[in-house]
């Protein structure tokens, strides 16, 4: 038994063998006319495959139904002619500016321009909201002094230095401002001593 599936597993290549893909049209000039004319063609079933490269049944019998009109003697026009008035505009991968395809056209530059039109608008309002919004109040900054157990005198010294050094607005001063002489610099010294 070990050796039968080995030799099916042997032999399992040469089961595979496939042909090469004959041409659908006995003539070539008439096949490579058709797919010439098939890329510019959108497969229904597909939607973003042209019709020359989709393997749907739908797409196969349009391929047909284009060689059969091949050989009836239209050419290229008549046949996307028939097609597209039997299908619509959306059988052609570059569909024509008209009345009916406006939106599709031009809808994505005018959802550009809403877009922009937004962003510069609410960048506009935040700018002027915190403009209005940096200047801290003698409340303000006396709560603020409160929270951080430190007299509002300078709570203040500290947010009036960090606005001209460092660019903080005086509603966020900088959050670890290093202790002014006599201020408790001296106990930090001795902690770390002992």
């Amino acid at each position: 038994m070990k050796y039968l599936s080995i030799l099916l597993l042997c032999l399992l290549p040469v089961f595979s063998y496939a042909g090469d893909a004959k041409d659908m049209a006995e003539d070539p000039v008439l096949e490579k006319r058709m797919i010439g004319l098939a890329e510019n063609l959108r497969c229904l079933v597909c939607q973003n495959e042209s019709l020359a490269s989709s393997h749907a049944e739908l797409a196969e019998d349009l391929r047909r139904e284009v060689r059969e009109q091949m050989r009836k003697g239209m050419n290229d026009k008549e046949i996307i002619d028939y097609l597209v008035a039997r299908y619509g505009d959306f059988v052609l991968y570059d569909p024509p500016v008209k009345k009916t395809t406006l939106i599709l056209w031009y809808s994505p530059f005018v959802l550009l321009l809403i877009g922009a039109g937004t962003l510069i608008h609410k960048l506009r309002k935040r700018t002027s909201q915190n403009a209005e919004e940096a200047e801290l109040s003698a409340e303000d900054t006396r709560r603020a002094a409160e929270l951080l157990n430190q007299p509002p005198e300078t709570a203040q010294r500290v947010a009036e230095s960090s606005n001209q050094s460092n660019g903080h607005s005086a509603r966020f001063p900088h959050p670890n401002p290093l202790p002014q002489a006599g201020e408790g610099a001296n106990e930090s010294l001795r902690d770390t001593r002992n």
